[in-house]
């Protein structure tokens, strides 16, 4: 693979129906292990400062925020109101499936972080979904994206399907760097102390660099 070219047939998938009706039906289940899910929080809590304001792309039931860390608000855009509504940590929620329209319906420098939690293996058009975070994180903003080493395989896109835990993170930091706007482009596992035997949880994190919106 070669991770500075991204031809359209890496994102065709083995069910390309509509994504609502796959998603229609709400999954009230994590698909992480509680371990895994102890990584993601304490991500945030290194890596999003007190008080931030917070997009959770692609959201669902579970935004996996510590208790212990404060925040202003968490925006939830996803494809479940059922999922969204009943997430307790949500301050509002809006739903789009960025699949179809990969912008993102926020002003420019809304947000102190934007997190994709084990979701963006299903983006069809990760790179301008990438470029729209960096126009609506602040400057200094950090964009967070974690995931596992499992998927709905119908619905990932090949180029995951096709590629390994380590192949993954150089995707995603790839999806990054071309999207534009973001420094300090970093990504490993975030739980070397849990994995194995539990579920591992990979981290690619990166900053809008101060002069990006100029």
């Amino acid at each position: 693979m070669d991770p500075q070219r991204f031809p359209p047939e890496f994102f065709q998938r083995d069910d390309e129906s509509n994504d609502a009706e796959f998603y229609t039906m709400p999954r009230l289940v994590v698909h992480i292990d509680d371990g895994a899910i102890v990584a993601v929080g304490r991500l945030f809590q290194q890596l999003i400062p007190e008080n931030a304001e917070v997009l959770d792309l692609m959201s669902s039931w579970r935004t996996h925020w510590p208790e212990e860390h404060p925040r202003r608000r968490i925006v939830g855009l996803g494809m479940n109101a059922a999922e969204m509504a009943d997430n307790p940590q949500l301050s509002e929620y809006l739903l789009k499936d960025i699949n179809v329209d990969p912008s993102l319906p926020f002003e420019d420098e809304s947000f102190d972080a934007v997190v994709i939690t084990v979701s963006v293996q299903y983006l069809t058009q990760p790179v301008i979904v990438f470029s729209e975070v960096s126009r609506i994180l602040r400057p200094g903003g950090v964009f967070i994206v974690t995931f596992s080493n499992r998927c709905f395989p119908t619905k990932a896109v090949r180029v995951w399907r096709s590629t390994n835990d380590e192949d993954h993170i150089e995707l995603v930091a790839s999806y990054m760097q071309h999207a534009g706007g973001f420094n300090g482009v970093r990504g490993g596992i975030a739980n070397p102390d849990m994995a194995p035997p539990g579920d591992p949880l990979f981290a690619v994190f990166a900053y809008k660099e101060a002069g990006a919106a100029e």
